[in-house]
């Protein structure tokens, strides 16, 4: 669990009592994480999304257009109620946005934090501008999920094994199976508090991070065969890219490009990572990481993105030697840390 500054305090007594209120009147929730959610998003959606419902809200679980959920996320508790996006009730009483940085990544959900009756904003990214009515965003919790945790308690939702599953794989995915730099003492008493509800944590992990199609390892030798090190860029890039196409061909749903940054940012030699992914309608979704010199976000921030300081990405739509030149530029003149 956090252990909240006097802000964040503040900002949790307010979502709760908001959500609080809605349950105690049966009110329509309409509940949404980011444009191709992961499992932090998801996981914070259809857990927050159960607890109140089990409080007497009527709840509404959804996210951005593509309305293409992952595999590796189909498995989780309350996955099989999302609806799409233009099926949510266009005036809700209640919007809550999760894990997403900012509104241009709720797409077509963003207008409803304008035409619903009120908004919640729950999100742990530290390039968050700030938006909604009522705003819980702690950039220091490792995950959207620590502070859908907290809500939970103070909306007095006992934990199950269903709620727990849903949280552990926000967890797990967003602090690297608790091996990145955000991962905390908190973390793990969280985790700790999570698996003495009964869940199979050996399960969710092979199903968020050990599990792909074969399809996979003939994508990966391609995306690693054509990666390029560039060491004289900032503290060092390594790059590479792949395209939806090329995952198709392979028998691969597009979201299988996400794993591969997480491959390419073990190299020695650069600070940076970064995989260009290019989308079918000529756009390059750049994912960055870093080895901890080179603050990712502030780059990411500066090309029209957000994220951490050490996971972060932004949409280009210039063509891919254009985007790689962008970026040169970005970590060779602007500030590292």
């Amino acid at each position: 669990m956090t252990v909240p500054t006097a802000a964040i305090s503040t900002a949790l007594a307010a979502a709760v009592e908001v959500l609080d209120a809605a349950a105690v009147a049966g009110a329509t929730v309409v509940l949404s994480g980011h444009v191709q959610p992961d499992a932090d998003a998801l996981g914070s959606t259809l857990a927050l999304a159960e607890g109140l419902r089990r409080r007497g809200a009527r709840v509404v679980t959804t996210f951005p257009a593509p309305f293409v959920l992952p595999e590796s996320l189909t498995w989780l508790p309350g996955a099989a109620d999302l609806v799409p996006s233009d099926r949510v009730p266009a005036s809700p009483e209640v919007f809550v946005s999760l894990d997403a940085s900012s509104t241009g990544r709720l797409g077509d959900l963003a207008g409803l934090l304008d035409s619903a009756g009120t908004s919640v904003v729950v999100d742990h990214h530290a390039s968050n501008p700030g938006f909604g009515a009522v705003r819980l965003v702690d950039p220091d919790a490792a995950a959207t999920v620590v502070l859908v945790a907290d809500l939970l308690d103070g909306l007095a939702v006992d934990w199950d094994r269903d709620l727990a599953t849903c949280l552990y794989a926000g967890l797990a995915a967003d602090t690297g199976s608790f091996r990145f730099g955000n991962t905390a003492p908190g973390t793990h008493e969280l985790a700790a508090r999570l698996l003495r509800t009964g869940i199979d944590h050996a399960a969710i992990s092979q199903r968020l991070f050990d599990t792909a199609p074969f399809g996979w390892l003939p994508l990966l030798s391609l995306v690693a065969g054509r990666a390029r090190l560039e060491p004289e860029v900032g503290a060092g890039l390594v790059w590479t890219w792949a395209t939806g196409t090329e995952a198709r061909e392979r028998g691969l749903a597009g979201d299988q490009l996400e794993a591969l940054v997480d491959v390419v940012r073990a190299t020695q030699e650069a600070d940076v990572a970064c995989v260009l992914k290019g989308q079918d309608d000529g756009t390059w979704v750049v994912s960055m990481r870093s080895r901890g010199t080179t603050d990712v976000a502030r780059v990411a921030i500066g090309l029209g993105g957000g994220g951490h300081r050490q996971a972060a990405g932004y949409t280009s739509r210039l063509d891919r030697e254009a985007t790689i030149a962008a970026l040169r530029q970005v970590l060779a003149t602007g500030p590292a840390n």
